[in-house]
């Protein structure tokens, strides 16, 4: 049996402005058709004092043709004014929705001074309007992406077809040849690892059930990600404080896992020699609450509140490996969970708290 949805204060006060909206139109309708009734009425008493209308007796032809004068110029009129002042709204939108279709996202809808102050008007100009900004917010992301990536892609490329070249040549020694594999095989890596995420986000962007639920260990995972990246970790000489007590949860552990790694491979990247990376499990009532956090530089506020969104890099020098793409994917898989995820920076200090249900609900 259903269970019926309890309306916000906030859905509640949508209900009541789009209703107001409503009866302000059937107010105009009804004028409308008063005006109509007394201009009728008086074409009926101008009749009757000129003398068509004589004591009850009609001139049926003259009446006819001078009702139909009276009714073609009152129809005329009313369906001038009826057109313009309702409709006008309207073909606004209208038109800013053409502007938006045809690529222009700066276009931004904007309704008269008595018009705005109405509550429903005022929801689908903001609508509208954040509507609007997120795809311009979209398409400058997503063409800073496109040269980025191109850029990111073109190099690798370049040097792996520099060391070809000189592996073609011959002549070398054993340990340049080495050398050269050795560079060949890293860039190959980077490219496949582009390509990888990429096809991640197409994956879980069109994914709209979770399925292959199980039940597995969530600090065991979590470990195996850390684990998976020790080289990367070592090398920079981190100290990894874990706080993992063993705990059980229902997910798609090959997506969850996706989270994890994206998440401690972020914090490597971002945390500068000989500092610190902390993971730490906290279970709640129903819900486990994880957290990822790094010493280094801090993130902006403004950063922070675009940093889920694809393309986005919050290092804009580029001197990071990515492609603004992994927390993309991790914002998505958290969100088929039922799950949230939060970013928190201050005092040299970046954490990310993903809060995840125990279980999902059937």
């Amino acid at each position: 049996m259903k269970q019926k949805r309890k309306r916000t204060p906030k859905k509640v006060k949508e209900r009541r402005s789009r209703k107001s909206l409503t009866i302000v139109l059937a107010v105009f309708v009804f004028c409308i058709l008063l005006m109509a009734i007394a201009m009728t009425a008086l074409g009926l008493f101008i009749l009757t004092k000129t003398g068509v209308l004589v004591e009850g007796e009609i001139k049926l032809n003259s009446v006819i043709l001078i009702m139909s004068v009276i009714s073609l110029a009152i129809g005329g009129l009313l369906a001038f004014f009826s057109s313009r002042i309702p409709l006008k709204p309207i073909n606004n939108l209208i038109n800013k929705m053409n502007r938006l279709a045809a690529g222009d996202f700066k276009a931004r809808l904007e309704f008269g001074e008595t018009l705005s102050s109405h509550p429903a008007f005022k929801e689908i100009s903001t609508s509208f309007n954040t509507m609007a900004e997120e795809l311009e917010n979209t398409e400058l992301l997503r063409n800073d992406f496109i040269n980025n990536f191109s850029h990111e892609f073109k190099t690798p490329l370049v040097s792996i077809t520099g060391f070809a070249k000189l592996l073609a040549k011959g002549n070398l020694t054993e340990e340049q040849k080495q050398e050269y594999l050795s560079a060949i095989e890293e860039e190959s890596r980077r490219l496949s690892s582009m390509a990888t995420n990429v096809l991640k986000l197409t994956k879980v962007e069109n994914q709209t059930i979770l399925s292959e639920l199980s039940s597995f260990n969530l600090a065991e995972q979590i470990r195996s990600a850390v684990l998976l990246l020790e080289r990367e970790w070592s090398e920079k000489n981190l100290e990894l404080v874990l706080d993992l007590d063993d705990c059980l949860i229902e997910a798609n552990e090959e997506l969850l896992k996706e989270i994890w790694i994206n998440l401690f491979d972020n914090a490597v990247k971002f945390t500068p020699r000989c500092g610190t990376i902390a993971l730490t499990v906290e279970e709640l009532d129903e819900q486990y609450l994880v957290t990822v956090s790094n010493t280094g530089s801090v993130i902006s506020p403004e950063t922070c509140e675009r940093i889920f969104k694809k393309f986005y890099q919050a290092d804009e020098s580029h001197a990071a490996k990515g492609n603004g793409i992994g927390l993309a994917i991790v914002k998505r898989i958290v969100d088929l969970h039922s799950g949230e995820i939060t970013v928190h920076s201050e005092n040299d200090m970046t954490s990310f708290a993903v809060l995840l249900p125990k279980k999902q609900e059937a």
